[in-house]
């Protein structure tokens, strides 16, 4: 009985490895593996980096892109002067949390955590450890109790923080849609970041002459049947937050409200550019993750992560795209004739 259990945990054991592995890869925006190279030398290992991405999608991607890349300008580069790992926790509570573990488990010197979930698993993890966790796109990293302050973290975390331009991303929705009345949201009731945009647009939505209709969801599970009562509501669009839970199933919304002909606008370019929204104005996520990899290679080299304040990111540049507009009748304001049209960046 003793042997049986022994072969059962082996295999469970050997299940678990591989499950986690598959999970370990390279996503389509990398220029790189950043998985540790067959012939990195033996310094290389002196230095182990831990990347979790919570989602497989696009702006995250942007902002992994960018990790690699500011890392690179501090002098950390993965298989010559360090070893980076890369998980991508599709989305899945437990995924991220066993990847944070196993950072923490292999004595990682440095966790960086995209997207405020990732962040927070990673956080609870690495603190008892005294492992810095550096967090890229976290809307508000206070509210989530990451930090204690933008200017003063601390707490051994700290990262990038991306603030969505809502006053003008209220006025492009009106320049788009100058009879509108009613803006979607959906959110995701456990994401801090979520309720505290949601917080920051409805207050802002009046100057515009916009009531925001908001419906919360706890899951990707309640996603369609969200997006189905903003449809029900009579929205005349939909606002897109930097909701992980949501935009990770975008499609499933786009499927509620295309035919309802109800335009979606985003909250960044990739959103635009690939997933059926018509406009945003969008942050630099790839920007932003080159500003997240340097934060990191300082704290590497010393730097104290308690004291290295929060870098906000506020800067947009307005993108749509005329294929998704043209599906519901709508045309390009003037006042943005300059803004990128993201079907000629594909």
């Amino acid at each position: 009985m003793k042997k049986a259990n022994k072969i059962v945990a082996a295999v469970l054991a050997l299940v678990l490895a591989f499950s986690f592995a598959a999970c370990s890869k390279t996503p389509p925006a990398a220029s790189e593996s950043p998985a540790a190279s067959a012939e990195a030398s033996p310094a290389a290992a002196d230095v182990k980096i831990g990347i979790l991405q919570f989602a497989t999608h696009a702006s995250l991607y942007d902002c992994y892109t960018g990790i690699l890349e500011g890392l690179k300008n501090e002098g950390f580069e993965d298989g010559k002067t360090c070893t980076i790992e890369y998980v991508d926790g599709q989305g899945e509570a437990e995924t991220n949390s066993l990847a944070a573990s196993n950072f923490v488990t292999k004595g990682y010197d440095i966790i960086i955590a995209i997207a405020t979930p990732a962040a927070t698993t990673s956080y609870a993890a690495a603190k008892d450890a005294g492992i810095p966790v550096v967090f890229s796109a976290c809307s508000d990293p206070v509210a989530a109790g990451l930090v204690e302050s933008l200017e003063a973290p601390n707490t051994g975390a700290t990262g990038t923080s991306d603030s969505l331009n809502f006053d003008a991303q209220l006025k492009m929705i009106r320049a788009f849609m100058p009879d509108a009345k009613k803006v979607g949201v959906l959110y995701t009731t456990s994401e801090a970041n979520s309720v505290s945009q949601l917080k920051k647009l409805t207050e802002l939505a009046p100057t515009y002459g916009f009531e925001i209709v908001s419906v919360g969801v706890t899951d990707a599970s309640e996603v369609a049947a969200g997006a189905a009562s903003l449809v029900s509501q009579g929205v005349d669009c939909i606002n897109n937050l930097t909701d992980n839970n949501v935009v990770n199933n975008l499609s499933v919304v786009t499927n509620a409200a295309d035919p309802a002909g109800i335009p979606i606008f985003g909250s960044e370019k990739q959103q635009v550019a690939q997933y059926g929204c018509v406009a945003s104005e969008s942050l630099d996520y790839v920007a932003l993750g080159v500003t997240t990899g340097e934060m990191a290679g300082k704290i590497l080299k010393g730097a104290d992560p308690k004291t290295m304040p929060v870098s906000v990111v506020t800067d947009s540049k307005p993108v749509y795209s005329l294929k998704n507009m043209e599906k519901f009748g709508l045309t390009l304001p003037s006042d943005y004739s300059s803004a990128a049209n993201m079907d000629e960046e594909k």
